[in-house]
């Protein structure tokens, strides 16, 4: 039972993938807030459907800690599942992102839409330099910006080496940090196609000040954060 619930959730999901590519590209006329609002009905309905059919929900602990106004992402990956559920609990986002993804048939053409940070991860300094200036124009126009600091999807109890270029923006832009762990690989793995039952457990954590700190301090305080968090959260659940 738990493979055939996983295969028809993952035939749902890219038979949606199939119907709403295609008419999300046919928002670009409008503006970005418009197809933000209707491709983010995406991830809602690959939600629903996962605990439906997968029996696959999550809790939110600490949603008091996430600002009124726009701020920096920098949550734990260990899934696909946060790529869907961060769409729910935060406001109009902006992700960074490498560029190849917007090459993805259909999936890609999706994204493309929402205006992404895409950048290619061999260009060193100069894709810093672009996380900055476009970071730091769609905080400025109220958008948050999601970033996965390890820069690729870790398996439980893994940490990956937490990149600079988050911070660096947060730095320069002197916008707040928002730090969110969560447990999602134990139930849905980075790897892995079978999606266990239960409910994976998301905590924001309070935001953390840009002001009068280097970016180093900033990365390794949203670090420290986020493992601690995932400490906690794994002892809890054991």
């Amino acid at each position: 039972m738990l493979f055939l619930r996983s295969f028809t959730y993952a035939l749902c999901m890219w038979l949606s993938t199939l119907v709403f590519a295609p008419l999300s590209v046919l928002t670009f006329p409008l503006p970005l807030a418009a197809r933000y609002g209707f491709i983010k009905q995406w991830a809602r309905f690959n939600l629903w459907t996962l605990r439906w059919l997968c029996g696959l929900s999550y809790r939110v602990e600490g949603a008091e800690h996430i600002p009124a106004s726009a701020a920096i992402v920098f949550c734990k990956h260990q899934s696909t599942w946060e790529t869907l559920a961060l769409q729910r609990v935060f406001p109009h986002q902006i992700w960074l992102l490498k560029r190849e993804l917007l090459w993805v048939p259909f999936f890609g053409w999706g994204l493309a839409m929402l205006d992404p940070i895409a950048i290619d991860r061999k260009a060193g300094r100069k894709s810093v330099t672009q996380l900055i200036e476009q970071g730091t124009r769609h905080l400025k126009a109220g958008r948050w910006i999601i970033i996965f600091p390890e820069g690729t999807r870790v398996a439980p109890g893994e940490v990956g080496r937490y990149g600079i270029g988050g911070a660096a923006l947060a730095q320069a832009s002197g916008y707040p940090v928002v730090p969110v762990a969560h447990n999602a690989g134990e139930f849905w793995p980075r790897r892995g196609f079978l999606k266990r039952p239960g409910v994976i457990t998301m905590r924001i954590g309070p935001g953390i000040t840009s002001m009068e700190k280097t970016a180093e301090q900033i990365r390794d305080e949203a670090r420290d954060w986020i493992e601690a968090a995932m400490r906690d959260i794994d002892a809890h659940r054991s």
